[in-house]
């Protein structure tokens, strides 16, 4: 489950983070409606991180789950840019916890 889920997740991140840094050269209601998009895939991105916590213990959830929030409240706030550094690393530690769990399964023959 581990597995499956960071590649869903990975996935929204990648989706995420290439909007928003195409959304940099928008303007105006363009700008907005970007980020009000950004914003509630984010959303859903936060659930989903919620969800691997409970079918895919992991302590790296925790700070997975503390970048994507901490992306919501600044996208609600309006500085969606700057949520590029707090994806990333959420990147990162998804990318971890897929390593690990792939590891896992080849270890015990299951891939």
């Amino acid at each position: 489950m581990a597995f499956s889920q960071s590649e869903k997740i990975k996935a929204g991140l990648i989706w995420l983070s290439s909007v928003l840094q195409m959304s940099e050269g928008f303007q105006g209601m363009e700008k907005r409606g970007a980020e009000q998009a950004v914003g509630a895939f984010l959303n859903m991105v936060v659930h989903d991180v919620g969800l691997s916590e409970r079918v895919a213990p992991d302590p790296g959830w925790k700070d997975v789950r503390d970048a994507v929030e901490k992306a919501a409240v600044m996208i609600n706030s309006g500085v969606g840019v700057e949520v590029l550094h707090d994806l990333t690393k959420a990147l990162s530690r998804v990318t971890t916890i897929g390593q690990r769990s792939m590891a896992l399964l080849k270890e015990q023959n299951l891939l």
